[in-house]
C-alpha cells in the first residue's frame, strides 16, 4: 500500500510540475528522445537479461536475480529529477524523459517480464500483461495525467501546491525505503555477505547503464548528466510494488532493491563529479 501511494503522489508530483513548453523540446529534438526512451525501457533489460545468462550468475539466489531483473525492466526513477537538478543536469529533459519512459512502460515492462521469463523458463511469476499494464497505468499514468489536467485547467493552484507536493512525493519515498529496511533490516547483512557476486553484477550493470546513458546523450555536459541519470536509475517503488504483489513470501527480494539502489547512487557519484569538472564549452557543442 505505502508503495501505490508513494508511485501515485510522485506521478502526480511530476505531471503537476511539468512546464508544457517542456514538450516542445520532444519536437525539437526526436531522434534523441527515441533513442534514450529506446534505451532505458528495452535496451537496459535486455542488457540485464545478458549479464543474468552468464555462467557465474549461476550462484545468484533466487531473490538476487528477480531484484535485478526487477530493477532493469522498472524505467522512470522518481529520484531523477532531483538528482538532474542538483547535479548540473536538465530538470526539463529528464521530467519529459520520465513521463516518456512511464508511459513506454506499460508495453515495455509486459513484454520484457515475457521475455525473461521464456529465458529462465520461470512459470511461477507470471507477470501477465494486462495485469502488469494495469498496475503501471494505475500507478503511474492515471496520476500522470491527473496531474497535467490540473496543471492546464488550474495553473495558480499547482503552482501553489507544485513545492509541498514535491516535499511530500520524496518524503514518501524515504518513508517506504525506510519501512522496507526496518521491516527487512535482519537480513540485510546476511544478504550483502552471501551475495557477492550479486553485488558485482550490480555494480557492472549500473556502469554499463552510466556509460549506455552517455553514449545516447549529445555533447552537452547537462544532457549527457541527464541522460546518464535517466539510463541508469531504476524504479524502486514498482520494483517493490511487483515484488510485493507477486513474490510476497521473498522478503529478500526487497533487501536486494534496496542494496541496488544504494549501489547505483555510489557508482553514479563518480561520473557526475567527473561531467562536473568538464569546461562549460562543452554545453556549447549540443
Amino acid at each position: 500500500m505505502i508503495a501505490t501511494i508513494t508511485l501515485f503522489t510522485i506521478m502526480f508530483a511530476l505531471g503537476m510540475g511539468l512546464q508544457p513548453q517542456a514538450f516542445g523540446a520532444i519536437l525539437e529534438r526526436p531522434v534523441l528522445f527515441a533513442r534514450v526512451l529506446v534505451g532505458s525501457c528495452v535496451v537496459v533489460p535486455l542488457i540485464a537479461l545478458g549479464l543474468l545468462l552468464l555462467p557465474i550468475s549461476a550462484a545468484l539466489s533466487t531473490p538476487a536475480r528477480l531484484a535485478i531483473a526487477l530493477m532493469a525492466i522498472c524505467p522512470s526513477a522518481p529520484l531523477t529529477l532531483r538528482k538532474a537538478g542538483k547535479k548540473g543536469g536538465d530538470r526539463e529533459l529528464a521530467a519529459v524523459l520520465q513521463v516518456g519512459a512511464a508511459v513506454t512502460a506499460i508495453v515495455s515492462i509486459p513484454v520484457l517480464a515475457d521475455v525473461y521469463r521464456a529465458a529462465f523458463a520461470v512459470q511461477s511469476w507470471d507477470l501477465g500483461p494486462q495485469e502488469v499494464a494495469q498496475q503501471v497505468g494505475l500507478s503511474q499514468v492515471l496520476p500522470l495525467l491527473l496531474g497535467l489536467v490540473l496543471r492546464q485547467r488550474w495553473p495558480q493552484l499547482a503552482q501553489q501546491w507544485q513545492g509541498p507536493l514535491d516535499k511530500l512525493a520524496n518524503a514518501l519515498l524515504v518513508l517506504l525505503l525506510a519501512v522496507v529496511l526496518v521491516t527487512t533490516g535482519p537480513l540485510l547483512l546476511p544478504f550483502v555477505t552471501a551475495n557477492w557476486i550479486a553485488l558485482g553484477l550490480m555494480a557492472t550493470l549500473v556502469a554499463l547503464c552510466l556509460g549506455l546513458g552517455y553514449g545516447l546523450a549529445g555533447a552537452a555536459r547537462h544532457e549527457r548528466i541527464t541522460v546518464s541519470l535517466v539510463t541508469s536509475m531504476r524504479n524502486p517503488g514498482l520494483a517493490l510494488l511487483f515484488a510485493g504483489t507477486y513474490a510476497p513470501e521473498m522478503p529478500a527480494i526487497k533487501i536486494a532493491i534496496l542494496v541496488y539502489v544504494l549501489v547505483t547512487v555510489v557508482l553514479s557519484i563518480p561520473l557526475l563529479q567527473t561531467l562536473n569538472r568538464q569546461p562549460v564549452q562543452a554545453k556549447a557543442n549540443s
